[in-house]
Formats: structure tokens, sequence, C-alpha cells
């Protein structure tokens, strides 16, 4: 159940990556040059007052000094690198390995 939890996650996380770098392929080809777009203004379009609560919360309850280093740099980051990075993760944490006996040996 766990295991198909994550690759469901997995799957919607690859969607949003592949969405991210559509929707900077096309701001690319319009601008005539490069334009990645950062995690942060991405979340900052939906919905920038839950990135003040994001924030608070890390600052208050998890560890304050965890916001700055990690968490800004994570924001700075493109979307789309994000998005397939945590889709990577989950579908590796959700992947059931093959046998190791092999698919004719005794069980």
């Amino acid at each position: 159940m766990i295991r198909s939890l994550l690759r469901l996650l997995a799957y919607i996380a690859l969607s949003l990556a592949i969405i991210a770098a559509v929707l900077d392929a096309a701001r690319s080809v319009g601008a005539s040059h490069l334009v990645m777009t950062s995690l942060r203004d991405s979340w900052g379009s939906v919905s920038l007052s839950s990135l003040g609560l994001a924030e608070a919360y890390v600052k208050t309850h998890i560890y304050p000094m965890f916001w700055d280093p990690l968490m800004l740099w994570v924001l700075e980051t493109p979307t789309f690198i994000v998005f397939a990075v945590l889709a990577f993760l989950l579908y590796a944490s959700g992947y059931k390995r093959e046998n190791r006996a092999g698919r004719f040996a005794a069980r």
C-alpha cells in the first residue's frame, strides 16, 4: 500500500517537473534566451502566503538555521529540477526489488 502511494506521488512529481520544464522552454523560446523559473517564483505565483507560513513553521518548529542555508538554496533551484529529484527519490523509495534467486530458481 505504501509503495503504491509513493509511486503515485512520484508520478505526480514527475508530471509537475515536465509541466515546469515545458513552461520554461516556452518562455525561453519567447524571450530568445534561457529562462528557468525558480521554485520560489513558482510557489509565490501559486500561493505567496503559504510560502511565508512554511518559512515561519521551519524557523519556529524545526530549526532556524535550517531555513537560511539549505531551504533558500532549494528555493532558488529551478522548479523542474526540484520536482524531478523529488520524483526520483519517491520512486526509488517505493521501488520493489526483483527476487535475487532468479526466475527459474526453486523457492
